[in-house]
């Protein structure tokens, strides 16, 4: 069964590589990533009052791999990890009451 056609093509436009130019470190180079990647890349350079440009020199820095492309994904990966954790501790600190109860039997 076929989904709708432009769910299809939203799904494709997050998992398409693509290719930007981007100047790191006063040096233009290029660096392919999936289209989720860049959304949550300028999301994370947004929320910390950084230019895209300024959060990708960021990652170059501190990178260890040779191939820019894998250290942002790393880069975005570990933010969410790292959110999520921060999310699950402040869930755990919660009184018993306002827990959720599990769903099924443990």
């Amino acid at each position: 069964m076929r989904n709708d056609q432009s769910g299809d093509r939203r799904g494709e436009r997050e998992y398409a590589v693509v290719k930007r130019s981007v100047i790191v470190g006063g040096h233009k180079t290029s660096v392919s990533l999936e289209d989720a990647f860049w959304t949550s890349l300028k999301d994370i350079a947004m929320r910390r009052g950084m230019t895209l440009s300024t959060q990708i020199a960021s990652i170059d820095t501190d990178r260890r791999t040779s191939n820019l492309s894998s250290a942002i994904r790393l880069y975005v990966l570990e933010h969410f990890r790292t959110r999520a954790a921060s999310t699950m501790f402040i869930g755990e600190r919660l009184a018993p009451s306002t827990r959720l109860a599990p769903l099924g039997p443990e």
